[in-house]
């Protein structure tokens, strides 16, 4: 990890990152950064170690609901939803179809009842939508109506950042209050692999920073095709393109709620298309999480971009690999970590409910080990083995069943006789089952009609309030 550091200390300070935004170039200039004659921005290394010096750790993400909140500690991993997929399974049909707007709003409907899966970062791309700030605005918005947890969205121009904090600050009450508790972060991608700015995102980042919202510091690269083929240099690049956002976010405001987000990706080299399954994929993004925890930074990671195209036995060994890899390195966001498929390309609401369930063993099998007198049970041991000779009866084992077990809702565990019995049930047609009745009676009412008058008159909206009640 020092020697990947030091190689990406020299990538910003020698080679740097091409197409920044003025905004962007002028404010690392006036820190000591300088442009080569063909508009490289460079990196000193000082700014770098004092951006890493002064950045916060050990903030909170807010749910509107506190049960929600979801603490960015080394020592706390949550698993979430994510993507920008531009289809959906159907649910009635399962057929891949366009998705939209109202999709959106029911996964985060349908993400507010499932336990496991502990904030909602956007899932699809609402194809219906018009104009970019329409999309930026309603995405944000049908998301913010459907979950009470923490919500994350993007932006694809600093001017649609400033409307969603003003949309922000209208349900929080007042821009302090948000920022008081900050229940909606942005996903910026503010680099083009190889080692390039993308402008406008970095004017997102530069504003979105500035106005107190916590930012997603996001850098895509593609293992042999965007950056290089093998696992150290591709995290070295990878690494450097995060850190110059950090870095602008730190500059934009030294008090900014940044989260580390590199998500290294890998190419299938024989058909060019992402292999988000594979299990070089798995180790990269372990890897990427253990270079967030060298700087002790906040920082979230992609787990869980199965390539299957439906809710398979594919799909359940390429999540739980990737996913149980990222949480085992101790990233503290595994986004994408439910109810995506086709390498990110589609979202599936019956995966949400089947990867709900996984996200329960796997955290469970992630959580630490309690050793103490009472969990030693030396004294237990002594009484049974002389009385009964089974702890199936011990009050101790009958408080802990409910306290210190993962029991998965959908998962069978039925002796065979008695599955058969009961239809030979599958995983996914439970699911199915359960996404049906969620998303038939679960509509909740996160925003106040009176709030909701005021949004709407701000804001082009365009999510129907017939849809967002049942029936």
């Amino acid at each position: 990890m020092a020697l990947i550091s030091a190689a990406s200390f020299d990538i910003l300070e020698r080679i740097g990152l091409s197409d920044a935004s003025e905004t962007a170039i002028q404010a690392v200039v006036d820190r000591g950064g300088r442009t080569t004659e063909n508009g490289r921005l460079l990196f000193p290394r000082h700014l770098v170690e004092a951006a890493l010096g002064g950045l916060r750790r050990d903030f909170t993400l807010c749910g509107r609901n506190p049960i929600h909140d979801i603490e960015m500690t080394a020592a706390k991993v949550h698993a979430g939803s994510g993507g920008a997929s531009p289809l959906v399974v159907d649910l009635a049909t399962r057929d891949y179809r366009p998705a939209t707007l109202t999709d959106l709003f029911d996964a985060a409907r349908l993400v507010d009842t499932l336990d496991n899966i502990k904030f909602f970062s956007r899932s699809m791309i609402a194809g219906d939508m018009a104009t970019p700030r329409d999309l930026d605005i309603n995405t944000a918005y049908a998301a913010l109506a459907g979950t009470s947890k923490h919500v994350m969205t993007s932006a694809s121009d600093a001017a649609h950042a400033r409307d969603l904090a003003e949309m922000c600050f209208l349900l929080a009450g007042s821009a302090e209050a948000f920022h008081a508790r900050p229940f909606l972060s942005l996903n910026i991608n503010h680099a083009v692999p190889p080692l390039r700015f993308d402008p406008e995102a970095c004017d997102v980042l530069l504003s979105g920073a500035g106005l107190g919202l916590p930012v997603m510091v996001n850098t895509f690269g593609q293992m042999g095709a965007s950056s290089p083929v093998t696992i150290a240099g591709c995290l070295a690049q990878t690494n450097a393109e995060t850190l110059a956002g950090m870095v602008l976010a730190w500059i934009a405001n030294p008090d900014v709620m940044a989260i580390y987000g590199a998500r290294p990706m890998v190419t299938d080299l024989r058909s060019g298309g992402m292999a988000g399954g594979s299990g070089e994929q798995a180790i990269l993004t372990a890897a990427a999480s253990q270079m967030a925890q060298f700087y002790n930074l906040p920082n979230s990671t992609i787990a869980g971009a199965t390539d299957s195209k439906i809710a398979d036995a594919q799909a359940g060994y390429e999540k739980a690999l990737s996913v149980t890899m990222a949480v085992q390195a101790g990233a503290n966001l595994v986004t994408q970590a439910a109810g995506t498929q086709a390498g990110l390309m589609a979202t599936s609401f019956e995966a949400y409910v089947i990867d709900n369930d996984m996200l329960g063993a796997i955290l469970s099998a992630a959580s630490q080990i309690e050793v103490n007198d009472q969990t030693l049970a030396v004294e237990v041991i002594a009484q049974t083995v002389q009385g009964e000779g089974h702890f199936l009866g011990h009050p101790e084992t009958y408080a802990r069943m409910k306290s210190d077990f993962v029991y998965p809702a959908h998962a069978d565990r039925q002796p065979p006789d008695a599955w058969l019995a009961n239809g030979a049930p599958t995983i996914n047609s439970a699911a199915r089952h359960s996404a049906e009745t969620v998303l038939a009676n679960h509509f909740p009412t996160y925003i106040p009609p009176e709030t909701d008058r005021a949004l709407r008159a701000r804001f082009d909206i365009h999510l129907p309030l017939e849809r967002m009640r049942q029936s």
